[in-house]
């Protein structure tokens, strides 16, 4: 991959919806009504664009462990600044393994072990392409599919988050899965 065509903001925008699901994952739910998980995504894309001759990947999977660790940076800082608390470095840590942890299970929903650079590459689009399909779901059912499947909280867990009945969140999550197959089949058709 030339570093060049990725630096280009277009290019980066490929991975926002990604970072956003990331984001949401990570962003402790009590700091949603002072920050949304977009201004951190933002900032996120803003930060990777100044600091693009850093970038010294050559492929789509390092490029996105690159923009997961100035996620996670961006999601230190600001939880950080809303608690005035003094930086912990264990913190830092956890908040970077755990948006590692996230894109994990995004790439296991995908698909099974990749063996190629090819199929690397592949499942990379598999997965920009499943966060753009969760971003476009609505929100209870987008929030229902990103707890379950990417925290994995349980039913009870996120009907207690939701404010939601365990029928109305399993319920959320069957349309919220048949809306992301239905998107993504029309994706890979297109």
């Amino acid at each position: 991959m030339d570093p060049a065509a990725v630096g280009s903001r277009p290019e980066l925008e490929r991975y926002r919806s990604y970072l956003r699901l990331l984001a949401e994952a990570r962003l402790d739910r009590r700091l949603r009504a002072k920050l949304d998980p977009s201004d951190v995504v933002q900032q996120t894309l803003l930060h990777a664009h100044r600091a693009w001759n850093k970038f010294r990947g050559t492929s789509d999977g390092e490029l996105a462990a690159w923009l997961r660790q100035i996620l996670a940076r961006n999601l230190l800082h600001c939880v950080r600044d809303f608690r005035r608390a003094k930086r912990d470095v264990s913190c830092e840590r956890s908040m970077d393994a755990a948006c590692d942890d996230s894109s994990a299970r995004l790439k296991s929903w995908l698909a099974a072990e990749e063996s190629s650079p090819s199929q690397k590459v592949q499942r990379m689009e598999e997965v920009l392409r499943a966060a753009d399909a969760v971003e476009g779901l609505p929100e209870g059912q987008r929030e229902a599919v990103v707890l379950y499947y990417w925290q994995g909280c349980s039913l009870a867990e996120i009907a207690e988050h939701l404010g939601r009945s365990v029928s109305a969140v399993a319920g959320l999550l069957h349309r919220g899965l048949t809306q992301l197959r239905q998107r993504l089949s029309e994706k890979k058709e297109l």
